[in-house]
C-alpha cells in the first residue's frame, strides 16, 4: 500500500505537494481550497515590510509568452504579482482563519528589510499560529537578498521563533551549494529550492519593457532543470530537507524531484495557470509512478537520481553508437543534413550516414519530423 506521509521540517504532511506562495494561497478561503483539493500543506502569500509592493498590483500584471520558432514552441508565465495586499495584523489574523478551517499545515511567508521587522513579524505569525515560516525575497522586488543576508535573515528569526525556519534562494546565486551549507549551519530546518527567475521582455515597437514597464517573475516547464541539477548537488551535502520548486506541471515532475533529492515540491504556476483541480492529477501522477515501480513511499527512492549522478571523470565518452536513417520512411526534407556539424549525412543516392564521421550526438534524431533515425550500434546499419 502506499503511503505518501512525509515529514518536512518538524512538520507531518499528508502528501509531499505544498502549494506554493502566491495570489493563489493569499486567504484563508483559498488555502482551504487548497487542503480540499489534496495538497499536503501551503505557503500563504507573502508578507512584505516594504510598503510599496502592497498598495496593490499592476493591471495587468499576468502574461503568457509563446515563441515559435518552426515548429518548436516555448511557453513562459510572466508575472509580476507582488506580496500580500494585508499589513502585519490583517496577515497575521489570515492565519489564524486559515488554521480554524484546515488540518493541513499553514506556512507563512516573509520578507523584512530590517531586522527589527524580522523580529517583529515572526513574533506575530508564531502568535497567530502558523505551523512554520519560510524566509525570501522577491526576485524582482527593490530588496534582492543574497546568499549572505538570506543566512544573517536567517540567524535573526531563528534567535527569536520558535517555528520551523525554511529559507527560500533566489534562482540567480552564483553558488547555491555554499548557500544552502551557510544557510543549514545558520539554523534553517530546511531550504525551498528556488524562487521564480528575474527577468524583462521588450516591446519592440514601443521600445520599453512590457506590462508594468519593470522586471518581472518568469517561470513554466523548462525552469525544472536547472532546480533539479542544484537539488541533485546539494542533497548528498545537506542534513535537512530539500524542498523542490519551479517548472512543476505533471505529476512525473513530482517524481523527477523526489529522486533528485527533495523530500517536498513545491507548485505554483500550474496552479495559477490550470485551477486546483491540477492537485490531484499531479498526485495521481505521483501514486502511479510509485505503483508501477514497486514504492510504498516517497522516501524509498527520494535522491536516487543525485546517487547516480557521474562525475566528469566517469562519464563514458566512448563512440558506441551511430545515426541510422530508415529510407522508407524518410520524407527528403533534409533537415538531419543540414544541422550535422559533423558532415555526417549525404542525400544521394538516399538519404544515409556515413558512420566513420558519426559521432553519435543524436542531434538529427531530435530534429526529424517523422521519426525516421535511430541510434544503432557503430557496427550496425
Amino acid at each position: 500500500m502506499i503511503d505518501l506521509t512525509t515529514r518536512y521540517a518538524g512538520l507531518t504532511l499528508r502528501n509531499p505537494l505544498i502549494i506554493a506562495p502566491a495570489g493563489i494561497t493569499g486567504t484563508a478561503e483559498l488555502v482551504l481550497r487548497a487542503e480540499d483539493a489534496g495538497a499536503g500543506a501551503v505557503v500563504m502569500k507573502s508578507l512584505f515590510e516594504n510598503p510599496i509592493p502592497r498598495s496593490g498590483d499592476p493591471s495587468p500584471h499576468m502574461r503568457l509568452i509563446e515563441r515559435r520558432i518552426g515548429r518548436y514552441w516555448a511557453t513562459t508565465f510572466y508575472s509580476y504579482e507582488q506580496c500580500s495586499p494585508f499589513d502585519e495584523f490583517r496577515y497575521a489574523e489570515e492565519i489564524r482563519r486559515a488554521k480554524e478551517g484546515v488540518e493541513i499545515p499553514v506556512i507563512a511567508s516573509l520578507d523584512c528589510v530590517t531586522e527589527e521587522g524580522w523580529v517583529r513579524y515572526a513574533r506575530l505569525i508564531e502568535q497567530a499560529g502558523a505551523d512554520a515560516v519560510e524566509i525570501k525575497s522577491c526576485p524582482h522586488g527593490l530588496h534582492q537578498m543574497s546568499g549572505e543576508e538570506l543566512t544573517e535573515a536567517t540567524s535573526i528569526v531563528r534567535e527569536v521563533s520558535q517555528l520551523p525556519v525554511i529559507p527560500k534562494l533566489l534562482p540567480q546565486n552564483t553558488n547555491p551549494l555554499h548557500t544552502v551549507l551557510d544557510l543549514e549551519r545558520a539554523g534553517a530546518d530546511g531550504v525551498v529550492m528556488f524562487n521564480r527567475f528575474s527577468g524583462v521582455d521588450i516591446d519592440l515597437d514601443a521600445e520599453r519593457p512590457i506590462m508594468h514597464r519593470g522586471y518581472a517573475g518568469h517561470g513554466g516547464p523548462w525552469s525544472i532543470y536547472y532546480c533539479l541539477r542544484w537539488i541533485a548537488t546539494t542533497y548528498p551535502h545537506l542534513c535537512i530537507p530539500i524542498s523542490g520548486s519551479g517548472g512543476v506541471w505533471e505529476g512525473s515532475d513530482l517524481v523527477k524531484y523526489i529522486l533528485a533529492g527533495a523530500t517536498t515540491v513545491q507548485a505554483c504556476s500550474a496552479v495559477c495557470l490550470q485551477g486546483y483541480e491540477i492537485v490531484p492529477k499531479l498526485l495521481r501522477g505521483l501514486r502511479e509512478w510509485m505503483e508501477r515501480k514497486g514504492y510504498s513511499s516517497p522516501a524509498e527512492f527520494r535522491g536516487r537520481a543525485a546517487e547516480r549522478v557521474l562525475g566528469l571523470e566517469e562519464i563514458d565518452r566512448r563512440r558506441l553508437l551511430r545515426a541510422g536513417i530508415d529510407a522508407g520512411t524518410c520524407t527528403g526534407c533534409d533537415l538531419c543534413r543540414r544541422v550535422c556539424i559533423y558532415f555526417g549525412i549525404e542525400a544521394e543516392p538516399e538519404y544515409h550516414v556515413i558512420a566513420e564521421k558519426c559521432v553519435g550526438c543524436g542531434l538529427c534524431r531530435e530534429v526529424c519530423p517523422v521519426g525516421a533515425i535511430e541510434m544503432v550500434g557503430q557496427t550496425g546499419d
